[in-house]
């Protein structure tokens, strides 16, 4: 991360820079690619500042005049940042900006400071990031109180590798406010165990089962089925040990349980709300706070999405559409659970969402009768027909007119050698044909959705800020 200094970047501006670059990049890597941006100003009697590298709040200016300019909504509960300490800090409103993560507070060494950064669509929970976000906040406040350049940029790259520490904090701050602060269960052990297990193979295959993780006297509605005694209760750090025994319950409703240091036995029952559960599903799988969802484990690493295709492309397409509401909510279902099929089981598939009024003409294996996804096992007889090669040929009536279906098309300036032969192909046979949708499945789960040619669900790489920025303008003359 290059520093980027120059005779006219003041310290805060080295501050700022260096926050926003390890938190943009921590952020990206935790979830999708992401923006950062701020709103702050150093002292009481300063004017707001805006430092939006990205142009991430672009398109909120008239939400962000009326809470900033046309009214004082961003000062209510404000302290007097003169009499608070140097690293003490107090909260402050959010704007409530659509789509977006904020979070921000006063202090005595940076009045006022606000972060933002956006909402993906598959985030699990926003509670990680959220708190992520905080401690930006406490950083950019130390920061600037102890005047460092060096801790400046040290803290950028403390932002970058936040995501397990977010994870911890967010499950902490929950916990407390349900148990209160005497609790026993140790939750970066536990968060330790879960990443060390996942990537712990038994005789050649990944982890599957749930493991639960509660305080030692508190098993809530869980009853044991079998319990380990005291002196022989396997250790949690041992992760080959609990990944042979976490056997016993792969496939079933039975949980391993542990008070985070040893296992305790296998239970069943309902998870306590204050209870830590690991769902293990291969080489994946998912963070539980009781019932609440908080983010996904892969490849050695925790991350905010909950692995299902967003089809918000497909959507809007048939909004617009002119079908049906009600037959368009159960088009969008039917092909949101192929696609989630084909992403969860890795075989990859092709889906040609047909809305003319005539059938396009497409090579394919034809049915007496079309399968009508709405019908009992029709959909289920669908998923099993995306293995073959070819594509589905499905219509605005849900039902499956065609599969193995071959498309075909000439050239088109779109294409990229890097992608495979559906990515191609779909982007060919679109180009040729309105009013069809392809949604491309790849076998390691990225979802391609495909009209006129292009893909709509394609992003352009954001290019990071490389050097401090001068004074980044006034919020009053960037609205204006």
């Amino acid at each position: 991360m290059s520093q980027g200094l120059s005779s006219g970047d003041s310290f805060e501006n080295i501050c700022i820079f260096h926050i926003l670059d390890g938190l943009r990049e921590g952020l990206s890597h935790f979830s999708q690619t992401s923006r950062v941006a701020l709103v702050y100003a150093v002292g009481p009697d300063d004017p707001l500042h805006v430092y939006d590298p990205q142009h991430l709040l672009f398109g909120h200016e008239p939400k962000l005049a009326k809470f900033y300019l046309e009214s004082d909504a961003w000062r209510d509960g404000r302290p007097d940042t003169s009499t608070m300490g140097a690293f003490e800090q107090a909260k402050a409103p959010h704007p409530q900006l659509t789509g977006m993560i904020s979070n921000g507070g006063w202090s005595g060494s940076m009045h006022y400071q606000m972060w933002f950064t956006e909402h993906h669509f598959d985030m699990c929970s926003t509670g990680p990031t959220e708190r992520w976000i905080e401690y930006a906040v406490g950083l950019l406040a130390q920061n600037m109180a102890a005047r460092n350049v060096f801790s400046a940029n040290a803290s950028g790259y403390v932002l970058q590798g936040y995501a397990t520490h977010a994870v911890r904090d967010y499950i902490v701050d929950r916990r407390n406010e349900m148990m209160g602060w005497d609790t026993l269960l140790r939750i970066y052990p536990v968060l330790d165990a879960v990443l060390g297990i996942s990537k712990t193979l038994e005789e050649g295959a990944w982890p599957r089962g749930r493991l639960v993780f509660t305080e030692p006297g508190v098993l809530g509605g869980l009853r044991y089925m079998s319990r380990f005694p005291e002196y022989e209760r396997p250790y949690l750090e041992r992760h080959k040990h609990v990944r042979k025994l976490l056997q016993a319950v792969e496939g079933t409703p039975r949980l391993m349980a542990s008070d985070g240091r040893h296992l305790l036995g296998v239970v069943t029952g309902k998870i306590p709300p204050t209870a830590v559960m690991a769902d293990f599903r291969g080489g994946y799988g998912f963070l539980h706070l009781g019932d609440e969802l908080l983010c996904s484990f892969s490849d050695g690493a925790f991350h905010s999405t909950n692995r299902k295709a967003v089809l918000v492309q497909v959507e809007e397409v048939l909004l617009e559409s002119g079908i049906d509401p009600l037959a368009g909510h159960d088009l969008y279902t039917s092909l949101s659970a192929l696609v989630h099929n084909a992403a969860e089981n890795k075989h990859g598939c092709t889906l040609v969402l047909d809305l003319k009024d005539e059938p396009v003409g497409i090579a394919g294996q034809h049915m007496v009768e079309p399968l009508n996804l709405a019908a009992p096992g029709r959909l289920e007889l669908a998923m099993s027909l995306s293995k073959v090669d070819g594509a589905l040929h499905i219509r605005a009536d849900n039902r499956l007119h065609r599969f193995a279906c071959l498309l075909d098309g000439p050239a088109t300036p779109g294409e990229d050698r890097a992608r495979g032969a559906r990515y191609n192909s779909a982007l060919r046979f679109t180009a040729q044909h309105e009013d069809v949708i392809v949604v491309v499945v790849s076998s390691d789960r990225p979802v391609s959705i495909i009209q006129n040619g292009m893909e709509l669900t394609a992003v352009c790489p954001w290019k990071p800020p490389t050097a401090c920025v001068e004074q980044p303008p006034l919020l009053a003359d960037w609205l204006g």
